[in-house]
């Protein structure tokens, strides 16, 4: 049987969400023993173990560039991300921090106009602000009213959320002129060399099982990354991005089987609001890109 290119591209989507869902689990059990700096760093060593053979190919051309200060920016950038994303995983329910994350999609509008410089009309920026208020309603204290209305859990998922967007904006740059494989070769390698410092403030040698682990980690994180590339390629990207969202279905489950955590009401009222807003935006983007094949038909909005 042969598959449709939006089916085939499905099943990555799928992959990649299973794959996510996996290594955020292992970063939560982990969590007590391994800091998220050190995690970052075991990431970050078992995606370059991975690209090696790729690399042993044509290691010139796999770090061929003419901008490298950028990618310098970005790969720190990518790690600062890491390490505040594990973290917060670590310390929130899985479905909140998952949630959370989903705001890279409302950072990534501000930047596209301050960054890029593209044309942002007031559909996108209501829905980034929609969004925006999905996630204040997650950020609420609990029923007992005695937590801080944000804490640095709640405070590092929306910073990483914000740095991984200002990655991708910055590889949207980038491939003007790059091909994604050497970007992906510099945010591995790079970010291999910028996670070593802040491993070293909190290091301890692992177990064995715990080794294990956490290569585990480390390997299906590359891995989710690889078949979410292959999924947006296959597949057309407005159809693709919802089924990212499945990840957070899936987040729930394993808070809920393998941690016991019961999503409260604010986050599933604030997760509906930040997936509607995020989708909205994804799908005015492919709107518009497919009036630009007509540029008479198309104006920001």
């Amino acid at each position: 049987m042969t598959l449709t290119p939006n089916l085939r591209g499905a099943l990555w989507m799928l992959a990649s969400a299973v794959g996510f869902t996996a290594m955020t689990t292992l970063i939560k059990f982990l969590g007590p023993g391994y800091p998220a700096a050190l995690q970052t760093f075991y990431r970050q060593l078992a995606g370059v173990l991975v690209l090696l053979p790729l690399i042993a190919r044509d290691w010139r051309g796999a770090f061929r560039t003419t901008r490298p200060g950028i990618l310098i920016f970005r790969s720190s950038a990518g790690v600062l991300a890491l390490i505040m994303g594990f973290y917060a995983y670590q310390k929130l329910p899985l479905a909140d921090a998952n949630a959370l994350s989903f705001t890279r999609t409302l950072w990534l509008v501000p930047l596209a106009g301050l960054v890029l410089r593209e044309p942002i009309g007031p559909l996108r920026i209501s829905a980034a602000l929609v969004g925006f208020v999905g996630a204040l309603i997650m950020l609420r204290p609990g029923a007992g009213g005695v937590q801080a209305w944000i804490g640095w859990p709640q405070v590092c998922a929306l910073a990483s959320a914000f740095l991984f967007a200002l990655t991708i904006t910055g590889m949207k740059v980038m491939t003007r002129d790059h091909s994604p494989f050497v970007l992906l070769v510099y945010a591995a390698v790079l970010g291999l060399i910028f996670a070593i410092p802040p491993a070293l403030f909190v290091w301890r040698w692992p177990t064995w099982p715990d080794l294990g682990l956490l290569a585990a980690m480390g390997v299906i994180g590359t891995l989710t990354q690889g078949a979410y590339i292959k999924g947006m390629q296959a597949g057309e990207a407005a159809v693709m991005a919802p089924i990212d969202y499945t990840r957070l279905v899936f987040a729930v489950a394993a808070g809920l089987l393998l941690f016991h955590e019961v999503p409260r009401p604010a986050t599933i009222i604030g997760a509906a609001i930040v997936v509607g807003s995020t989708l909205f935006i994804s799908w005015r983007e492919h709107q518009l890109a497919k009036r630009s094949v007509e540029p008479s038909l198309q104006t920001p909005d």
